[in-house]
């Protein structure tokens, strides 16, 4: 009995031993690409830069940010479910191409739970209400008081159709009852080049995207789309808190893999963006963005995609938004 307890024990100690050497096997060896669905300047990017570079340091190997924008983020997580799932393409994944893109577009090449394997949630932020210095109307009162003296002529900007920006205005437009031009854009970058320049007027735009903008006076911040305000501005007003109760409609962002992504792989990657997420420095930005209650499992991160996936279909059902395919 106690040889057979010692030689279970020994058949352990090497199964351990064997699993850095199993786990080298399937790591990538080469650099690691997150694909980022919007161009530079948006907020899918600024915080995919923030991971990459402390992923950098932490694994000794080149993690890049690859660009691959279009289709509201669709482009990128339609490339990156057809990646090799070996660890070496990622894909920062978006409220747009998980929670929006599967109500909005069904001819999806993708599906978004099958094709793709949840590693973490990076932040939730709220969408900023924004817009050019020199408009009149700067209050959400105003806002609806200018749409309904000019039905169908107030501009609001997003990063494309099917966007989280087109849906919170969408939501806007059913609640207030009124009616406004849908400007959309190719990202975030050249939706806020426009706003800044006087070509359209406003925009529910991603707080991580606008708040640089905000805090250079080059726009200004109206009013903020969770339920409560972000610590990293507290002093513009919610939705709510401007007559538009339960009004919520936020941005998210976090890491996937194709579909096959080996289990111990994602489970690395898992705790090691938990540790960058957790360093002081990265904090720090996180909340200047207004990106919070990001980390935990990938587990967790499933259930919430799963959650968002519900809540916007029935938001454009209820609401019989179409778009262009």
């Amino acid at each position: 009995m106690q040889r057979r307890s010692i030689l279970k024990a020994t058949a352990g100690v090497a199964a351990t031993l064997a699993v850095p050497r199993v786990f080298a096997q399937l790591w990538p060896s080469g650099p690691i690409r997150i694909v980022v669905g919007f161009p530079p300047g948006g907020g899918t990017d600024a915080l995919a830069r923030v991971v990459a570079t402390k992923l950098t340091q932490m694994w000794n190997q080149q993690v890049i940010v690859e660009t691959k924008a279009g289709v509201a983020g669709v482009l990128a997580a339609d490339y990156v479910a057809q990646q090799p799932s070996d660890g070496s393409t990622l894909l920062m994944a978006h409220i747009n191409s998980h929670a929006l893109a599967p109500s909005l577009q069904p001819k999806l090449n993708y599906n978004a739970e099958r094709d793709f394997v949840p590693i973490v949630l990076v932040g939730v932020t709220p969408n900023l209400l924004i817009a050019n210095p020199k408009e009149e109307a700067k209050t959400v009162k105003d806002i609806v008081a200018l749409c309904r003296a000019k039905p169908g002529q107030v501009s609001f900007g997003s990063a494309g159709n099917g966007s989280a920006q087109h849906l919170a205005l969408e939501s806007f437009k059913l609640q207030a009852k009124v009616d406004a031009i849908h400007v959309p854009y190719k990202g975030s970058g050249p939706l806020l080049t426009d706003l800044m320049g006087g070509q359209i007027q406003y925009s529910f735009e991603t707080m991580t995207a606008a708040t640089p903008h905000v805090k250079s006076g080059k726009v200004i911040a109206i009013a903020q789309t969770r339920t409560k305000r972000a610590k990293g501005h507290p002093n513009v007003p919610t939705m709510e808190e401007q007559g538009f109760p339960g009004f919520e409609a936020t941005t998210w962002y976090g890491l996937v893999g194709p579909g096959k992504l080996p289990a111990p792989i994602a489970q690395k990657m898992n705790e090691d963006v938990n540790k960058v997420l957790a360093m002081a420095d990265v904090q720090e930005k996180l909340e200047t963005y207004g990106a919070e209650d990001g980390g935990g499992t990938s587990e967790k991160f499933a259930a919430f995609i799963r959650s968002e996936t519900a809540k916007w279909s029935k938001v454009v059902k209820d609401g019989n938004i179409r778009i262009e395919s």
